[in-house]
């Protein structure tokens, strides 16, 4: 029993017999005794700490995962910028749908914030084939667009296979695919021999671009050069979607213009938009997921609470015998309630390092999964751990207390 049985002489009493007091017990001692149960008892210790672990390795996980996504999304932004408007038509008070002038593009490059333009406009009834055998409503939701010759530059695009289009291909049958469009299709890569079917007309694949993320309408788009496409497939001219880059300290003002001077006449019908705040409300949406769950994380962690409440009052139950020696042999209830009090601490401490370390885990295996880099705030884990400290000070304050109360005689009295 280590210094708990140890005693000191006092002052004399009355009639001169010395009083004696227990001593004492140290941290050390406390923890020391409180470990007992949990080394005669290993498998109910093991199964009670997993209840923890698992409900602070939810928590942990979600705040982790949601932490590196928002890593990823920051990366991904500083790469892009945030300074990439795009404007596209509306619907007039008929509710009809509007359309951009053709000068819109010169129009807008003319503003003076504005570093970079460029546009794409939508061919209307020029579906996208692999082949003339497929029949013509199963168009897989792919679109045909002219571009400007500067719109990956503008945009933040890039080829994964082949090459983007030029001066020359511009003007002749030639496309590039987005990824969805290339993966739809059921092609890996472009070539000489590699045609898809556009409007009734055979064009070759010359390039595949990356995913968009600041343009996705191009990842379901087949885009031809600007003079091809008026003249094999008819296109009036009229861009559907302009994009600008503007100094980042003007975004804003030249947000604020961006209607009107692509379109003087009827700037009602323009709708000016920032890709980059789509991806924020993305986020968000991720954030209140993540708030639901880290509420069921929460009560998975509540469960191990009284996992581990029941493991205690199970041990109480148990060692009725041993608390009765004890306390024969001089341990005060304070000390027989600290040590309970202590192996319940040290149970959740358990169950909340490993699931601090499980959360981590998953954290990292999901965050290099998405190739965002591995986030998991210093406060998830410090919390997680503190939260299963209070569990286990609540879940084993009554055993604690009960064992206590028990008296030797009772306690050695129990079969």
């Amino acid at each position: 029993m280590g210094r708990s049985l140890r005693s000191r002489t006092a002052a004399a009493t009355s009639g001169g017999r010395p009083r004696l007091a227990p001593a004492r017990m140290r941290l050390a001692d406390v923890l020391r005794v409180g470990g007992v149960g949990l080394r005669t008892r290993p498998l109910r210790a093991f199964l009670s700490a997993l209840g923890i672990a698992i409900g602070i390795a939810a928590m942990v996980a979600v705040v982790g995962i949601s932490s590196s996504s928002r890593a990823g999304l920051d990366r991904t932004l500083d790469a892009l910028g945030t300074n990439l408007l795009t404007v596209s038509p509306g619907n007039n008070l008929f509710g009809e749908a509007a359309q951009l002038p053709v000068e819109s593009v010169a129009m807008v490059g003319r503003i003076g914030p504005v570093e970079q333009v460029s546009a794409t406009g939508l061919v209307d009834g020029a579906a996208v084939y692999r082949s003339d055998k497929i029949p013509e409503a199963e168009t897989g939701g792919l679109a045909t667009r002219a571009a400007y010759l500067d719109l990956l530059d503008t945009v933040g695009a890039e080829v994964t296979s082949g090459t983007w289009l030029n001066a020359a291909t511009a003007r002749y049958p030639a496309v590039v695919l987005g990824e969805t469009a290339a993966r739809r299709l059921g092609l890996g890569a472009a070539g000489p021999q590699t045609q898809v079917l556009i409007g009734g007309r055979w064009f070759t694949v010359i390039g595949i671009l990356a995913p968009v993320a600041l343009a996705p309408e191009l990842d379901t788009s087949a885009l031809v050069g600007w003079e091809a496409a008026a003249t094999y497939l008819d296109f009036d001219g009229h861009p559907t979607t302009v994009y600008t880059r503007s100094a980042e300290k003007s975004v804003a003002a030249v947000q604020g213009v961006l209607g009107a001077t692509a379109n003087p006449e009827s700037p009602n019908e323009v709708e000016v938009s920032r890709p980059s705040d789509a991806l924020a409300a993305a986020q968000a949406t991720d954030e209140a997921f993540t708030g639901l769950l880290l509420g069921l994380g929460a009560v998975a962690l509540l469960v191990g609470g009284v996992g581990v409440a029941n493991t205690m009052v199970i041990s109480v139950l148990e060692r009725r015998p041993e608390i009765g020696l004890r306390r024969s042999l001089g341990a005060t209830r304070g000390q027989v309630r600290n040590q309970f009090l202590a192996e319940s601490l040290l149970l959740s401490a358990l169950g909340g390092i490993g699931g601090v370390v499980l959360g981590i885990a998953v954290t990292s295996g999901y965050a290099f999964s998405q190739e965002w880099p591995t986030v998991v705030p210093a406060w998830a884990m410090g919390g997680g751990i503190g939260a299963t400290l209070v569990i286990g000070g609540f879940a084993g304050l009554y055993p604690a207390l009960r064992a206590a109360r028990l008296a030797p005689t009772e306690a050695l009295s129990t079969p």
